[in-house]
């Protein structure tokens, strides 16, 4: 690595480091400074181009690139600075965030390998110091310190707090509540948050600066250089979400965002609200003082890749660190796209180094929805296929169809900030160089359509954001208020007199108008489960004691005409599992014992209904005869073709059958089944089953039961039907036990001196079928139909039919006088 002059900026908040770098910047005749959010490089873009002429000045961010012909200076977010640019001057800022577990690696790789020709400039925390002290090479430390003091103010209740404060919140949920209840108190705030897009957040930002609102709301995105005139940063939690799991914001991470109170001679001060635990006096005087712990280690990856394979790819990509202050970073999401893509068969590609940097590339489009999961893998696949094809581009058609869908500017702040997510996916996709046909039109296309949304967004923001009814409930949720709740016997629920929806079996159905933000849903299940939660405890016990549940053929099973679970597969048919359909009210203890006893219930349903079969399958016996027809029998769903099984009814002696017998195995003349499994209990259950189990086949119904015969022109699925426990006739159907019974019929009709059969009104009264019906079922059962003396009679004639029904083995000799004589059960 060449000695270079590095210069470090290091301090605290409110130091002007940023603005000394781009002082510094704008010295040069050329230079790049790299920001850690889109935001805020768009914010110094905009600063930027009012020192010196725009046509100078590029801005380059994933879903936003203004690049001028002449450009000599570049404002960038990190992940997007073009590192093979040679400039006289690069910065990069917020430095200290080569210690972040998601985007570490991309900082500390600049760190390591990015250089301006004259000066490149870090500005940072302090805590970084001593491991920017490790690099070999031409180093000067400039420290910063606060251009205003920052003091802990304490604890205040929101309604007390003073205007010119800022109230930090970790979720959209509790951006939103605190929205709220500052609009209901101090008549509005605005919001800002990482996920809104700068146009959105600029505009919110200037509802604040213009003085239009005297509070902002906002997650930890302030805390990265957005500079804001505020007083106060009140936080009304220190623990996030980090991705992976709810932690304590560390001190230095608490100080980041309490230095955004204070702006340049202006001292500031932070404190908690609502229930935000105490910082201990120890934690205040740490971070009043900006001393905080030292970064040890800088998360790292190996930017040098080899794609000579997939195998030397991932292999690169592995590779680990060689100095002990860098540590290897965990498997990022492109590195997962890629190992899947690489082992996804649909693929079928054998790749080489142009694939595999083309597929590298593809992974690396960023997950900005992230909530849809599969639905970013889906982009990158489609992406990939576009540009690995023979024309190497996507579509003008596939672009347009992906952003039609999201050309609506309908519905609330959660789904206009999805579907501005989904646009900076096309955005940044628009963006990549020679990705697009016609990349200039869908560039400005995708633009144009993210301000539209954003410009929707930021009207649904400085709306109401919730109506009287929540805002009710939302003040008595915070100051621990008791609800006076009613359950009308129409299952009406109303707490405090309002109206907030109805209870349906084990779920309440919230009366949510059109617009509802996800406030309202918050405010409303709050003060449910406050209030209802005993109600469906109350109702869970009822369902025990009583067990008055039923299973139905929508796969679900009810409680008083309401679904409390819906059937899942499971390893096999008869072991399916389920899910409960219930309220996220319901805790976990009356969940678990609904779930016992559904589980318990549907165990029992299976085995009191299928006894036969559940026997068969638990079957203890040695002998493998008997042991291999019951495999078959089980395998089947209890119905066997007799021609099928045929070997094994060889090898069976008259004890195997009688075993098997009193398991419920009917050893017939043309089939070998379980007898209880026809009725219809049995078959309706076997059917509900069976169909969950494969999930398909929902159109088709079991027979309307009573029935032993029909004509099905539609010609229903055969297996479907001999579950049913009907055996086919081409378009006849006829029940398998009443066959049997006609079989015995015929048997004891037919002459023994010609092998003649009468046919008679006895026959047609077991079926339940026409005349004409009989006979056709007769003609497919291989007869010859004749009259004589005006009496109907028929007589065997082997046919090519009767043996495709039967089998191709069959002699020409009368089948049932040969059953006749063999010992049949």
């Amino acid at each position: 690595m060449p000695k270079n002059k590095i210069t470090a900026v290091l301090g605290p908040t409110n130091t002007g480091k940023t603005h000394l770098a781009i002082d510094t910047m704008l010295s040069f005749d050329s230079g790049m400074i790299g920001f850690p959010l889109r935001l805020l490089a768009r914010e110094v873009y905009d600063k930027v181009i009012k020192k010196i002429s725009i046509d100078k000045v590029a801005l380059i961010t994933g879903e936003e690139k203004i690049i001028p012909t002449n450009a000599k200076y570049y404002l960038c977010t990190v992940e997007s600075m073009p590192i093979e640019k040679h400039l006289e001057f690069v910065g990069i800022d917020e430095i200290q965030m080569c210690a972040d577990h998601e985007r570490g690696h991309i900082f500390t790789d600049r760190l390591l390998n990015l250089r301006g020709e004259k000066l490149t400039m870090l500005m940072g925390s302090s805590t970084i110091k001593n491991i920017i002290s490790k690099l070999n090479e031409d180093l000067e430390f400039i420290n910063r310190d606060r251009l205003s003091k920052l003091t802990y103010a304490g604890h205040k209740k929101i309604s007390r707090i003073n205007r010119k404060t800022a109230i930090i919140a970790f979720s959209a949920e509790e951006v939103y509540a605190i929205a709220e209840l500052i609009r209901r108190q101090k008549g509005g705030a605005a919001i800002v948050m990482g996920s809104l897009s700068p146009k959105t957040r600029n505009a919110q930002v200037e509802l604040y600066q213009s003085g239009d609102v005297d509070f902002l709301v906002a997650t930890d995105a302030i805390g990265m250089g957005i500079n804001m005139d505020l007083d106060y940063v009140y936080f009304s939690n220190l623990k996030k979400f980090d991705g992976k799991k709810l932690r304590k914001l560390n001190l230095s991470e608490i100080g980041q965002i309490a230095g955004r109170a204070g702006r340049y001679l202006n001292d500031g001060g932070f404190g908690i609200t609502g229930d935000c635990k105490e910082i201990s006096p120890e934690e205040v005087e740490l971070i009043e003082g900006h001393k905080f712990e030292e970064i040890r280690t800088l998360f790292w990856r190996n930017s040098d890749l080899n794609f000579n394979n997939p195998n030397s790819l991932i292999k690169s990509l592995e590779e680990r660190p060689q100095m002990e202050w860098l540590r290897k970073v965990h498997e990022c999401e492109d590195e997962r796209a890629l190992k899947y893509f690489i082992k996804d068969e649909k693929n079928n590609l054998e790749f080489n180094e142009r694939t595999l940097k083309l597929l590298w590339e593809c992974c690396q489009i960023p997950d900005f929805v992230k909530k849809t999961y599969g639905n970013h893998y889906e982009v990158i696949r489609n992406v990939f296929k576009f540009l690995n094809s023979e024309k190497g581009l996507i579509s003008e058609d596939y672009m347009r169809l992906q952003l039609m869908k999201l050309d609506k500017l309908e519905g609330n702040v959660d789904s206009l900030s999805n579907r501005i997510a989904n646009v900076r996916t096309w955005s940044y996709v628009s963006n990549k160089n020679n990705w697009v046909e016609n990349q200039n039109y869908w560039i400005e296309k995708t633009k144009h359509l993210e301000d539209r949304l954003s410009d929707r967004l930021h009207e649904e923001l400085t709306k109401t954001f919730i109506d009287k009814r929540a805002s009710i409930l939302a003040r008595g949720l915070k100051q621990d208020m008791e609800f006076k709740t009613e359950i009308l016997k129409n299952n009406d629920v109303k707490i405090d007199d309002q109206f907030i929806g109805k209870i349906k079996g084990l779920k309440l159905e919230l009366d949510l108008k059109k617009g509802s933000l996800e406030t309202d849903i918050k405010s409303l299940k709050k003060a449910a489960r406050q209030s209802i939660g005993p109600e469906f405890d109350k109702r869970i016990q009822s369902i025990v004691d009583t067990g008055l549940i039923d299973l139905k053929e929508d796969f679900k099973i009810y409680w008083n005409e309401f679904p409390i679970a819906r059937l899942l597969p499971g390893n096999d048919y008869l072991s399916p599992n389920f899910t409960l359909v219930v309220d996220d009210i319901i805790e976990q203890n009356p969940k678990q014992k609904l779930n016992d006893f559904i589980q318990k219930w549907l165990n029992s349903k299976i085995s009191d209904v299928l006894k036969s079969l559940i026997d068969l399958k638990n079957i203890k016996e040695d002998k493998s005869s008997i042991k291999a027809l019951a495999y078959q029998l089980y395998e089947n769903n209890g119905v066997l073709k007799r021609e099928k099984v045929s070997d094994y009814l060889k090898n069976l002696e008259q004890i195997d059958r009688k075993v098997l017998r009193e398991l419920g195995v009917k050893f017939g003349r043309y089939h070998v089944f379980l007898y209880q499994l026809i009725k219809p209990d049995a078959v309706s259950l076997r059917t509900l089953l069976w169909k969950n189990f494969h999930q398909k086949f929902y159109n088709l119904k079991p027979p309307t039961f009573g029935l032993n015969f029909l004509e099905d022109k539609d010609s229903q699925n055969k297996n479907f039907m001999l579950l049913c426990g009907f055996e086919k006739f081409d378009n006849l159907f006829v029940r398998i036990d009443i066959l049997e019974r006609l079989f015995v019929q015929i048997i004891n009709a037919t002459s023994k001196e010609n092998n003649e059969i009468k046919m008679i009104p006895e026959m047609l009264n077991l079926l339940g079928c026409s005349k004409e019906n009989f006979k056709k079922l007769l003609q497919k059962m291989g007869y010859k139909i004749y009259e004589k003396e005006q009496d109907m009679f028929f007589k065997y004639n082997p046919v090519k039919k009767f043996k495709k029904i039967q089998n191709k083995k069959v002699s020409n000799e009368n089948p049932f006088k040969v059953l006749k004589n063999l010992k049949l059960g």
